[in-house]
């Protein structure tokens, strides 16, 4: 991001704290689509990842006078519709499975596994996965979280969190499967 990048977004941000509803709409055109990924990478489908969209930007809205401009605005977003995303799927009462089983983890980063698969693709299969499988999934491998963090969002213990985990990467390696032969 060039300087005069930057210092347009800390306008924009300033202009929206204190009620712009054209900077509000700047920050939404440039940054829904990524958003929108984000929530569709956790809902069971549009309609879901537009309700989580829509929530996230409403606190993104009220919240916005708080974000600190020492970090990443769009890493503060981000942060923002996971949340949401999660919180969406607790009021929906989509429950996890909770069976414990050997937690021993199966990577799914070999080239040989995912062959040249786009990522539409992927995230077609992973929107496919169970809604417990599919929650613990992106937590886990694509926003980096912690299956600790992952325990304290969801309410669940650490183990089902693991075991989520290995089932979700089974899942996927038995449907990557049907992609390549």
């Amino acid at each position: 991001m060039s300087t005069n990048d930057h210092y347009d977004e800390i306008s924009l941000i300033k202009a929206c704290s204190k009620g712009d509803h054209k900077a509000f709409k700047k920050i939404y055109d440039q940054h829904s689509g990524t958003m929108y990924s984000i929530c569709l990478r956790y809902m069971n489908n549009q309609d879901e990842a537009q309700d989580a969209l829509q929530e996230g930007f409403i606190k993104v809205f009220k919240n916005i006078g708080k974000f600190k401009s020492s970090g990443s605005f769009e890493g503060w977003l981000k942060r923002i519709f996971i949340n949401t995303s999660i919180e969406q799927i607790r009021k929906r009462k989509i429950h996890l499975d909770v069976t414990d089983i050997n937690t021993n983890e199966i990577k799914l980063t070999h080239a040989q596994e995912t062959g040249n698969m786009d990522a539409d693709k992927m995230m077609l299969l992973v929107q496919q996965l169970p809604a417990g499988y599919r929650t613990v999934f992106n937590m886990f491998v694509v926003d980096g979280y912690s299956h600790k963090e992952i325990s304290e969002h969801l309410g669940i213990n650490e183990n089902t969190s693991k075991s989520q985990l290995f089932k979700a990467r089974k899942q996927l390696q038995f449907r990557l499967k049907g992609w390549f032969e």
